[in-house]
């Protein structure tokens, strides 16, 4: 593929730019502003409490930043006009008890899966990369597994949760966990068996449709594209940018090696549960899974592995600089949650935390 683009869907929160609460303001931010203005869409989510905005596929990573920022301000200037702000946090840190968007699936959802669904007032960053047919997506699917880990443990940006500190870094990991076809997948080796997996799935009637198939990476329903879910909603326009940039990377690579005949690494499926759990609970604070021996390493080292993994492709498309900047900004600041809970530390106050978020989600 000469030009693989890459979009991003990003979810926030609608606060009170008072209180911090999470306020059911979604309905009338999108009545008012119903295709986002300025050539941006937004969304509504599963919640009130929530907006999801959507870049047009991008072909460069400036083209993509420019998207990202522009798509951020336009989501704060249509909340704002409706007294809300957003907030790029993973999960509210105040208590709240969060309210169902009136759309026929969504009623089906909260009915059918009850507190899995009211609580999932959760905001993540969905990562979508051109593939050029199914076997390459299913290809793609197979080889990227023992990377994403690392992609959360970056982006990871959720430590409370109704009003606690939850002692993860993606405490967002942990609720989409109760979902139940959330999470790392098996080898497919075909498109035939990977549409076997989603038949199956679905022929069990504990999901309702496709759109709930929700694998940290899956083939999108609607987009000739690998969608990776992974990772937290990014409290930086700039952090944003690096995960969506190294995911296009990871992509590129995995394509690369599919065409070049190296097989998928044989990672048990179990072994990726393991290690995406110890990157929601420590994110870059201690040791994570190496995606290449399977053995506990500082987070720098696992990350910068990923850098590694990906640097033939960053370098051929005139990135491997700037992400190398953007890699090395997040590990000197830490990620959302490092910031969360110093905010938290140095206030005691997890509205303070809500208020910090609000001013840095249009900042890069």
């Amino acid at each position: 593929m000469d030009i693989r683009t890459v979009g991003v869907e990003e979810e926030f929160l609608l606060v009170d730019p008072d209180s911090g609460t999470p306020r059911a303001a979604a309905d009338a931010v999108l009545r008012q502003e119903p295709h986002g203005g300025d050539d941006g869409l937004l969304q509504n989510e599963l919640q009130r409490e929530q907006l999801e905005t959507c870049t047009r596929p991008c072909s460069s990573m400036s083209e993509l930043a420019d998207q990202i920022r522009r798509r951020r301000h336009v989501a704060a200037a249509a909340a704002r006009r409706q007294g809300v702000a957003i907030a790029a946090l993973g999960t509210s840190p105040l208590p709240v008890r969060a309210t169902v968007t009136p759309k026929a699936r969504y009623l089906r959802m909260a009915e059918e899966y009850a507190l899995t669904a009211a609580e999932h007032l959760t905001c993540g960053c969905h990562v979508h990369v051109a593939v050029e047919s199914a076997d390459e997506g299913v290809a793609v699917l197979d080889r990227i597994r023992p990377w994403l880990p690392p992609l959360l443990a970056l982006s990871a940006n959720s430590p409370f949760w109704q009003g606690v500190d939850s002692g993860y870094a993606s405490y967002r990991r942990q609720v989409l966990g109760r979902w139940p076809s959330s999470g790392p997948t098996e080898l497919f080796g075909t498109p035939a068996a990977y549409r076997t997996a989603i038949e199956e799935l679905l022929e069990t009637g504990a999901i309702l449709d496709e759109g709930m198939v929700y694998f940290d990476a899956r083939l999108s329903c609607r987009y000739p594209t690998i969608e990776i879910r992974v990772a937290d909603v990014c409290l930086l326009i700039d952090d944003a940018v690096l995960i969506a940039t190294l995911v296009a990377a990871l992509v590129e690579t995995a394509a690369r090696a599919w065409r070049s005949g190296v097989p998928a690494a044989p990672v048990r499926t179990a072994q990726l549960k393991l290690a995406t759990w110890r990157a929601a609970r420590s994110g870059l604070r201690q040791d994570l899974v190496h995606p290449i021996t399977g053995h506990p390493a500082p987070a720098e080292s696992v990350v910068r592995a990923l850098l590694d993994h990906t640097a033939p492709v960053l370098a051929d498309n005139g990135d491997l600089v700037t992400v190398e900047g953007l890699l090395l900004g997040v590990l000197k600041r830490g990620n959302g949650a490092e910031q969360q809970w110093e905010v938290h530390q140095r206030t005691g106050d997890l509205s303070r935390v809500v208020a910090h978020a609000v001013s840095q989600t249009l900042e890069s």
